[in-house]
Parts: C-alpha cells; structure tokens; sequence
C-alpha cells in the first residue's frame, strides 16, 4: 500500500465531517438569515457533489485536474456568495465553513507543497474578499489553512520520493541477485571447460596450443563480464597453527587436525562403531602426517592415504545399506512429499578416491532448491581444491566433507591437505575476475540466508564452513 493512502481515506473523512458540520451551522442560523433560500440551494448542491465525489478523493490516480478546478470553485462561490445569504453577519463564518480546506488538501496530497500553496492562496484572498477587510481572525484563518496545506504537500513529495528510490534499489538488488546467479552458472560450467581446454591446449602443443589460446582469451573475456559488477571484498582468516579459536572452538596444538577428528567422531557417534572409529582415525591421521617435517614424513604420508583410502570405502558401503534399508526409503518418501531432499544423499556422490564424506546416521532434511544450491557451493569448493591446491607427495590434495545437523542449521565443512591458502588470494582472484569464491559459494549461501567461512592455516590446508539455516531467513552464523 502506498504511504499516501492513508491521508486520502483521511480526507475522505474530513470531507463528510465538514459538510456535516456546515449543515448543521445553517440549520443553527437558518431563522436569522438575509436570504436563506440561496444558502440552501449552495448547500444542498455541495452535499450533493461531496457525496457523489467520494471516489475522487480515495488516490492520486481518481483526483483529477478537472475535479480539483470544480472542487475550488464551489468552495470560492460558497465563500464570496456568503455576502449575500448573510448580508446581516449573523452566522459569522461563511456558508462552507470548514469544508473549504477539504479542496486545499487534496490539491496539497495530490500535487505536493506548491499546488497545496496556491489553493490556499487563491482560499485566503476569497476569504479576504467576503470579509472586506484584513481582520486578524480572517488572517489567522488563512495562514493555518497555508502552513498545513504546505507541510502536507512537503510530506507527500517526500514519502513520493522515499518510495521510488525504494523501488529503484529493489529493482537494482533484484538485477544484481540475477546477475550473479548467471555469473554463478557461468563460472560453474562455462569458465571451468574453457579454463580446462587453455590447460590441456597448452600442453599438448601444436595446433592444440592454438585453441588453447584462443580458450584463454575467451575466458578473460567472459570473466571480465561476469565481474563487471563490483563484489564486495573477501577476506580469508590465516592463523598460526596452534591455539585459535573458529566458530566457538578453540583448537590446541593439532591445529585443524586437533579440531577435525573431534569433530568426525562426534558426526560419525550415531554410525557403526567400526567405520566410525576407522573414518575419524583416518582422516586424523592422514591430516597430521601430510605435513610431517620429518624425514620419514613420505612414507608416514603414504600409510595415512591407503588407510584413509579404507575408511572411506568402509564409509561409503556403510551408506550403501543403509540407503537400501527400509527406514531409509521410507524417509526418502516422507522428504520428497513435503518437498525436501535429504543432503546426504546428494554429497554422497562427490565421494572418491581423495574425497572423503563423512556423514550423521540420519537424514539431513533441507528444501530441495536449498540443498541443491549447498550441493552446488560443495563442487565449486572441491573444484579450487582440484584445481589450486596440491599435496605434499605432489599429486592432488586430499578432501574431506564433513556434514553436521545442528538443531537450527545444517553445517557443511570442506577441509583440504593443501598448502593454504596465502594472504591476499582472495582479494588477488577477484581482480583477476575469478570469482568462484564470491559467487559460487559465498553467493550461494548468502542468497539461502546462510554464511560461508574461510580458514587456512600455514601449511595445514584450508577449510571452508558453509552454514545454512533450516527455517528461511534463520540468517546464518
């Protein structure tokens, strides 16, 4: 409803009141006029188009110029025709009484401060006309009708005002949300082939390298138009190794390792014993020795791969049946016919042979549009782990998913074994247009009322923690 609404049912009011009260006065008066059959038939025409002028003055759309003029000239002949009817002053106001400010304000309402001024005026030298003089109640009169018709009209240009920059920058955030989810779809599909073909162009020589060229040149261009639009700047938290606190946690010397198994085995408690305790030990160990300093930190990292390699085949034949059991179809069921999806099942399949997922033994409900876009914001974390991070036995960084269900919220938590994450990558990739960070996963989560976290840790990989409300508009941590 528009702001102005309100004061036109309040002049609708008013006009009725105001005819009211004018016949009321004549009636009071009629025995000591001059001539009151004049002053009736005034008053019978005004009751008459008050009442048949009613939708006129319900908005600015109904209030035309047209009724506008009529509306002031009958209040102009009621004042000035009060000569006449009252030619022996008895009744002491004129014939319309206060009706005559009903005009005032809508001309005010309808065209703001100056066309409320100039009905006042031409009311005010009415006023002065019938009078014949510049009495000081006559001018009192006068400068009230003016300050309220002129501070009404003030309001209404600027409420006028208010609501179309409102609605210019409801039209702009709709326009940037838009422009970011293509720029999410573009750099999900789009960017990642043409960067994949620069790459492999490249590397084979040749004509190859030719299109490989061409594919780079393409891509710079396309990711200069998806970045047009200024996105503000992120930022990654680089802590020591030991001793910070992340999310209301505080890890000790194990550093993300510490935190991890803590947090795997509190997931995995509702699992199988067995394939609880091997994924946490894995994933444990396999973080504290990919950086081992020392000389046999290789060999160490080799067990640590083959025995996480165990865990997450364990994990993932332990999903297996449960997927097949009965209680688990039946959830599926209930969550499809109330439209949600289990999250569990869609992570599950990013799992392989360097990513590792590890999830609770019940089902993790979200909407579906809601879980796929978190599904969505996983791949583009695992594709910059893919394709930027590396391990220390020089092959492709180890991933593990984390999912917890919380009360109020579903956590996803991606943590890789690569090298971190330097300070200023960020802010360095997005002025490069690189904007899988921005928009494919921050952008995500913020567009569900959620939130995404960066962490990374010298030489202990990253880790990225996206949050995403159960209820709409939970807002996220």
């Amino acid at each position: 409803m528009s702001v102005e609404q309100p004061l036109w049912r309040a002049l609708t009011g008013y006009r009725l009141l105001a005819i009211g009260y004018a016949l009321a006065v004549f009636g009071w008066a009629y025995g000591r006029l001059a001539h009151p059959l004049p002053g009736a038939a005034y008053l019978a025409v005004l009751t008459v188009w008050t009442l048949a002028t009613l939708p006129n003055v319900l908005s600015a759309r109904r209030c035309t110029n047209a009724f506008l003029a009529v509306d002031i000239t009958l209040a102009v002949v009621g004042i000035l025709g009060s000569v006449y009817v009252d030619a022996h002053g008895r009744i002491g106001p004129t014939l319309p009484t206060i009706w005559v400010a009903g005009p005032v304000l809508a001309f005010a309402i309808r065209g703001g401060w100056r066309w409320g001024a100039v009905a006042a005026t031409v009311v005010g030298i009415a006023n002065i006309l019938e009078q014949g003089a510049i009495t000081r109640p006559t001018l009192h009169n006068v400068l009230l009708v003016c300050v309220a018709s002129i501070g009404i009209g003030y309001v209404i240009e600027v409420a006028r005002a208010s609501e179309r920059a409102l609605e210019h920058a409801l039209q702009i955030e709709a326009a940037t949300r838009e422009r970011e989810r293509l720029a999410r779809d573009i750099h999900d599909s789009v960017l990642q082939v043409l960067a994949m073909v620069q790459r492999r162009g490249t590397a084979l020589g040749g004509e190859a390298a030719e299109l490989g060229r061409m594919a780079g040149e393409q891509e710079v261009a396309l990711r200069s138009l998806v970045s047009r639009e200024s996105v503000p700047a992120q930022t990654v938290r680089t802590e020591p190794a030991a001793g910070r606190r992340t999310g209301g946690r505080r890890t000790g010397s194990g550093g993300l390792a510490g935190r991890w198994g803590a947090r795997v085995g509190a997931v995995a408690g509702g699992a199988d014993a067995g394939t609880a305790t091997a994924t946490a030990t894995a994933t444990a160990t396999a973080t504290a020795t990919a950086h081992d300093g020392t000389d046999g930190g290789a060999a160490n990292s080799r067990t640590a791969n083959a025995t996480s390699d165990h865990a997450a085949a364990n994990g993932a034949s332990a999903s297996g049946a449960s997927d097949d059991g009965a209680s688990d179809d039946g959830s599926a069921g209930a969550l499809a016919d109330a439209g949600e999806s289990d999250l569990r099942a869609l992570l599950m399949p990013l799992a392989g042979a360097r990513v590792t997922v590890v999830e609770p033994g019940a089902p993790v409900p979200l909407p579906a549009a809601a879980a796929r876009e978190v599904t969505a914001a996983v791949s583009a974390a695992l594709d910059n782990v893919r394709q930027h991070a590396g391990s220390p036995d020089g092959g492709e960084a180890r991933t593990w998913i984390l999912l917890e269900d919380e009360p109020d919220a579903v956590l996803v938590t991606v943590r890789d074994d690569g090298p971190g994450l330097a300070e200023g990558r960020l802010a360095d990739a997005e002025a490069e247009g690189r904007m899988g960070v921005a928009l494919s996963i921050r952008g995500r989560l913020r567009d569900l009322g959620g939130s995404a976290e960066l962490s990374s840790v010298p030489g202990q990989g990253t880790e990225v923690e996206l949050r995403v409300p159960k209820q709409p508009g939970g807002g996220g941590r």
